[in-house]
């Protein structure tokens, strides 16, 4: 993935406009627009006269059939490649992030400085204000004003491009995406597979400071809960997105804006996804209309003249036909001619069983994947198995149709059960021979014609049926894979990611070909839409666990929404009786300090009050101790009775006196502890 952000003066660039500097309140910048455009491959023209305008802040969805057209509007919008005619302008001072199909991922060795890639200059300028530091701390007072001011700059500079913000954001992409940001950071991205490196590249766009996002199949490396998040991330975002989608719904549930390539062109429609679908129906009933009406029409027209040209009306045929000539013709309306046409049925109707598990588990190198499964697939099933990337959907399959055996228990077919099953590689395509032979030798019955005919059913023709297979596209290799499977006419069909490389119509081929199926389908596929379309029974596979559900996947969402829900108000009500509990224990400590406080108040009055009471009695010992010092008490008798009942005085105030300072002790050490 590369940030694409060309200079505010290119005088190379063959289209720029400058944006105004003061919009008008409420209205949006255009950031980007295509005019007239046309693409031509010498004679071949891949589409001519688009034309649409993206504002800021706007979400398109690109969709249409596979070699349309849809990546090299990318390449025009990048400026990697020019039109053959027309108009691409756009803001030159717009950032533009878009994936790199090579994943090189310049140089970065582990999955966090993959994904950081777009903050390169930031990570260097990082480690550089780090050894600054480190510098600056050990020459002290011997340092120059000349390496502070340098520091000084960096860490602005550090600071004002976002310098402290953008690890979090790095990290929360990367959690959103099914990694651990903390094990990213040492995580060797050599070790990932072609499915993980697809999330990091992601990850890596996401993240970039571009302004706009031009996101090439995004889904076809998520599951359902990274799917959800994305869709999430890209609803809140402020950035400008058009991304090249065969998801439905995730088509729905994100764009406000779909160009649709049809027919040589593309036409831009102002609406949602799922309006989108709606106005194209009407506008191609309205075609069809219109040009059955001039069919009709010129039918009737070209009838006259050839019964009048020769005959009394001679004259006014002529005339006809000249204005006939003149007519400019409807074309047929688009949708119709080169889709895919699949048909599936069966051989034999099998057993009432189609698949058994008794206590299977399924693992692989020493981990397991599925503990325990007790269940039977019934005849007539469209069970769908849905789950976590790597939690072992394709490996029960695998296992189910031989290819690695259980680590224990047993899995097996039910009586005269025949099994189809799509890969999610392709590789039941044989590489090394052409269509028309890998067809020949399915049915080495036919002659010539019904081979062309049935390749032609799937969308090649002419010398494309000597293509060998290794030189196909993804899509190309889907179709040759489900021409094959339409020739099986098994009576279990096993479909791994069917809808990875084809565009909506030919997964809407694939749904309509199932409908119709009376077979037995088991469907592994993050694409909601056809598991809602299909499914009749759905396993959830989750921390070595299936969960089997009675229904229809459309149920399991709707169950599954409402226990999250359950969930989340009970976690939202756990975390209030949290909170009140926490406040009650704060209330109680604090009344506890408060009452701690009070007493120790009280005893320190209380202390003071015993001090008091200390020198009081000190101050009558001492005024009774000089009264009997003195020797004129004892001259008569009267003065030693006196000075007799003056020392019981005494001793009694002494005692008194012991005792408060006992009292003034004790108290003196409660109020200090």
């Amino acid at each position: 993935m590369r940030s694409c952000r060309p200079p505010r003066e290119d005088p190379n660039a063959l289209f720029t406009f400058r944006l105004a500097t003061t919009p008008k309140p409420e209205s949006k910048l255009t950031l980007i627009s295509v005019s007239n455009a046309s693409v031509e491959f010498g004679a071949t023209t891949l589409f001519q006269d688009i034309t649409f305008t993206v504002a800021e802040g706007e979400r398109w969805g690109i969709v249409g059939r596979n070699g349309t057209g849809k990546t090299t509007l990318f390449k025009l919008i990048t400026g990697t490649m020019r039109p053959t005619s027309g108009a691409v302008a756009k803001s030159p001072t717009m950032g533009i992030s878009v994936l790199d199909q090579h994943r090189d991922f310049e140089g970065a060795t582990t999955v966090w400085e993959a994904a950081a890639g777009p903050f390169a200059e930031l990570l260097a300028l990082e480690k550089s204000l780090t050894d600054q530091a480190n510098r600056l701390g050990e020459l002290g007072e011997a340092c120059t004003q000349r390496d502070l001011d340098r520091y000084s700059r960096d860490l602005e500079r550090f600071d004002r491009e976002g310098g402290y913000t953008f690890a979090p954001r790095v990290d929360a992409v990367l959690h959103g995406l099914g990694f651990d940001p903390v094990e990213s950071r040492t995580r060797p991205l050599e070790h990932l597979s072609g499915g993980e490196r697809g999330r990091v590249g992601l990850a890596r766009q996401l993240v970039s400071p571009a302004d706009v996002l031009l996101l090439d199949e995004p889904t076809n490396h998520l599951d359902l809960d990274t799917t959800a998040w994305l869709e999430s991330y890209l609803r809140e975002t402020a950035k400008t997105v058009l991304l090249v989608s065969h998801d439905r719904a995730f088509l729905a549930e994100v764009v406000d804006h779909v160009l649709h390539f049809e027919a040589g062109t593309a036409t831009p429609y102002a609406c949602g996804y799922e309006e989108f679908v709606r106005q194209r129906a009407e506008r191609r009933l309205a075609a069809q209309r219109a040009f059955s009406k001039q069919s009709r029409v010129l039918a009737d027209e070209e009838d006259y003249i050839r019964r009048n040209i020769a005959g009394q009306n001679s004259k006014q045929a002529k005339g006809r036909r000249k204005r006939l000539e003149r007519v400019a013709r409807l074309s047929p309306p688009p949708g119709e001619s080169g889709a895919m046409s699949l048909r599936l049925q069966t051989q034999e109707r099998g057993g009432d069983q189609v698949v058994i598990a008794e206590h299977l588990t399924v693992g692989v190198d020493g981990r397991t994947l599925i503990r325990d499964l007790t269940s039977v697939v019934n005849r007539g099933d469209r069970l769908g198995i849905v789950g976590p990337n790597g939690a072992g959907k394709s490996t029960f399959l695998k296992t189910l149709i031989g290819d690695r055996a259980p680590a224990s228990g047993t899995l097996r077919l039910g009586g005269s059960i025949t099994v189809e099953y799509y890969r999610q590689d392709m590789t039941q395509v044989p590489s090394d021979k052409t269509l028309y032979n890998v067809i020949s030798d399915m049915r080495p019955q036919w002659e010539r014609g019904l081979i062309y005919g049935h390749l032609g059913r799937f969308g090649f023709s002419g010398e494309e049926t000597a293509r060998t297979a290794a030189t196909l596209s993804g899509g190309e290799r889907a179709r040759v894979a489900l021409a094959m499977m339409m020739l099986s006419r098994a009576n279990l069909l096993i479909f791994d990611e069917p809808t990875n490389h084809l565009d909506v119509e030919s997964i809407e081929a694939i749904e309509d070909a199932i409908e119709g199926y009376e077979g037995t389908v088991i469907l592994v596929s993050h694409d909601r839409a056809l598991l809602r379309a299909l499914c009749t029974r759905v396993w959830i596979l989750h921390d070595t666990h299936i969960t089997d559900f009675a229904g229809s996947f459309s149920e399991w969402e709707v169950v599954s929404e409402e226990r999250e829900h359950a969930a989340r108000v009970s976690a939202e009500e756990e975390e209030d009786l949290r909170r009140v509990r926490e406040k009650q224990k704060t209330r109680r400590r604090e009344s506890d300090l408060e009452k701690e406080r009070a007493s120790k108040r009280d005893v320190k009055r209380s202390a003071e009050d015993a001090e008091a009471r200390v020198e009081e009695l000190e101050a009558k010992v001492a005024t009774l101790t000089q009264t009997l010092e003195d020797p004129s008490l004892y001259g008569n008798p009267a003065g030693t009775a006196r000075a007799v009942s003056l020392g019981k005085d005494l001793d009694r105030v002494r005692r008194e006196l012991d005792r408060a300072l006992e009292e003034w002790n004790r108290l003196v050490e409660s109020a200090a502890g």
